[in-house]
Parts: C-alpha cells; structure tokens; sequence
C-alpha cells in the first residue's frame, strides 16, 4: 500500500496516477510482495534459493498440455532452463528499485538477511503467481476478471500438476475513483467514477470465493489465493488496506496471512527433494 500510494504510472498526456489498468506495475509489486513474504516465511524456499536451485522468471508464458492454450503469468519460481538467450540481469533486490517498492527499516534489514534470488531463463515451474485488480465498474469488470483467473490456474496446471498456482485479488471499496480512462487529456474538469460500497465490493469478493481451489496434485483449482481489499480513490491520497468485511478477516482462508502460510506449506512439502 504504502507503494501504490505514489502516483508513478504516467498517461500519454503526462499525469501521473497511483492506478492504471494500462499498466501491470501494480501486479509485479504484488508478487514482489508475495516472494518477499514467502521468501521470509518458508526456511526450505531460503535453502534452496541459498543452494542456486530456485531462480525467478517474469511475464512467463506457459501451455496447457491438454488444452493448447497458452499464458503469461505475472512472476514464477522456477529452476534454471537452457534458454541461451541473454536476459538482463536482475535480481530481488534490483526488481524492488525498478519498481519503486517503498521498504520500511526493518523490512530492508529482513530483506538484505535473505539470500539473493536471482531471474534465469525458466526450467521447470515451481510456482506461478497471477495478481489482478478490480478498481471500478465492479459488476462490468467482474466476468473478465474471474475468467481470466480462473485460466490461470487451469494453464498452471495443464502444463505442470504438480506446480503451485497462486492468486491474488485487490478489490476497491472506494466510494469514489478518479479513472484515467475517463480523465483523458490535459486541462479538463476531473469525471468521477461513484460507487455504491460496500456492495460493489461485496458482489465482487463474493465471486472470487467461487473460484475454484484444490488441496492436491490430481485435483482443479488454486493451491491458494488471496483477496485484499483496499480503498483507492486513484487522486493522490495514500491507500489503505480495508481489514472489516467484506474483506476476508484474520484466520480466512483467503486472507493474506493464510495464502502466505499455505504456499510456505505447500511449497516445503511438494519441493523438499529438488
């Protein structure tokens, strides 16, 4: 939140928002965030990444074995692949500064503590994370954003059972949005975007729940995903990240704390032999 609250994407017309549906910057800085928890949650993850045996890789694009479709997801943990194309360097730390990921002391000291993990060309996928956003025109946007999440787990694992598909969801729960598709232009009056909370809000976490959601290898769904709820009016003003309904509470499945440990389990469980 406290990274999303700059305004750091800038239009063609050079204003600057917090949000832009045109940019994934918002995405990246979610995933940033979910390694930068797992990595500080999951001692085998720690080891590995130690060890030279898990790298990172960006905008990877996987197929369905079984349905020959294909996707790009957001940020995955992976082996190193033979891919002798040359990538530039980046590493954990590196991809934080490019994103403008803002740290506060104590996180920089966790974060300098961990070993380096690094992006390589893509071997096997470990783990593939697919971050979206809902901020206005809930109802409009919402048959999109589930179809496109929930391929996103069908492609993980068509191409890979036994990876580990992860999901996570902002929802906005502002009353009301400054949209940059709606304030196009230079000198104009700005055109609000109104919102009837928490309904809209609550229409769109009710759905997402529905998304489906799987224990083992051999089954369909998400091996986790979480929903957090912000409010975002898009104007400059900080974020803020809702903890009352509609918004998942503490001990959730789909809380954020709860995706964060399910994946640190999964993950030491499903990968303690690589």
């Amino acid at each position: 939140m406290r990274t999303l609250s700059k305004p750091s994407r800038t239009d063609e017309f050079g204003r600057a928002w917090q949000y832009h549906s045109r940019s994934d910057h918002h995405s990246k800085v979610a995933c940033w965030g979910i390694v930068f928890d797992l990595m500080r949650t999951c001692p085998l993850l720690r080891r590995h990444v130690e060890a030279g045996s898990v790298f990172f890789g960006i905008n990877h694009e996987m197929r369905d074995f079984v349905q020959d479709r294909k996707k790009n997801l957001d940020l995955v943990l992976c082996t190193a692949g033979r891919d002798e194309r040359k990538k530039k360097p980046l590493s954990l730390d590196a991809m934080m500064v490019d994103l403008g990921i803002t740290l506060n002391d104590e996180e920089m000291r966790e974060l300098a503590a961990l070993p380096s993990l690094s992006r390589a060309p893509v071997g096997s996928v470990l783990m593939a994370l697919e971050a979206k956003a809902c901020m206005t025109a809930h109802q409009k946007a919402l048959p999109r954003l589930y179809d496109e999440l929930n391929s996103s787990h069908a492609t993980v694992h068509g191409s890979n059972d036994q990876a580990i598909a992860a999901g996570f969801a902002m929802v906005n729960m502002a009353n009301e949005y400054l949209s940059p598709d709606r304030n196009k232009g230079t000198g104009i009056e700005l055109r609000w975007s109104r919102h009837v909370q928490p309904r809209s809000a609550q229409i769109t976490v009710d759905k997402l729940r529905q998304l489906p959601k799987r224990s083992r290898p051999g089954e369909v769904g998400y091996d986790a995903f979480a929903i957090v709820v912000v409010q975002c009016k898009n104007d400059g003003s900080p974020l803020e990240v809702v903890t009352e309904s509609p918004a998942p509470l503490s001990g959730d499945i789909f809380s954020y704390a709860s995706m964060i440990d399910r994946l640190a389990h999964t993950y030491a469980t499903r990968f303690k032999d690589i």
